[in-house]
């Protein structure tokens, strides 16, 4: 069962975000998978956060660039955490992603790593994980003393 639910506000974002993929694979943890826009497919976006812990999701990783609403969103309609990932854009170069995921209103905590910084969201999200699990705790353990 997963227990990441990652999510992209666009399939362009697919190539920036694959070392989540690649990160929680190599930590053996489950995750599913979804493009889903904030402003282009607001419905969809609002189900995959308000039905994601009742499917056994723990955490949400959202990526998205430019206005970037899609974390905010999600984490305002559910009780998970959130990690936000702010990716780059033509016109500021990711910093307006970045002021939008990171200045969040009081009650509505998103967790927010580096521009494209997609690795350290799965990291993050095997980390919360970890608290829980472990065998995923020694897993992670071992991966630092690697640094």
């Amino acid at each position: 069962m997963p227990k990441v639910r990652v999510i992209l506000g666009s399939k362009s974002d697919v190539e920036t975000c694959q070392p989540i993929k690649d990160t929680l694979a190599e930590f053996g943890v489950e995750y599913d998978f979804y493009i889903s826009s904030a402003h282009r497919k607001p419905l969809e976006t609002a189900s995959l956060a308000k039905n994601a812990a009742a499917e056994g999701i723990e955490v949400i990783i959202a990526c998205a660039g430019m206005a970037a609403h899609l974390p905010g969103v999600i984490a305002s309609y559910t009780h998970l955490p959130v990690i936000g990932v702010p990716l780059t854009s033509k016109t500021m170069g990711g910093l307006d992603a970045l002021y939008s995921i990171v200045q969040m209103p009081s009650g509505v905590p998103v967790a927010t790593v580096a521009i494209n910084g997609a690795k350290n969201a799965a990291l993050l999200a095997i980390q919360i994980l970890a608290l829980k699990d472990e065998t995923l705790k020694r897993k992670f353990i071992e991966y630092k003393k690697s640094l």
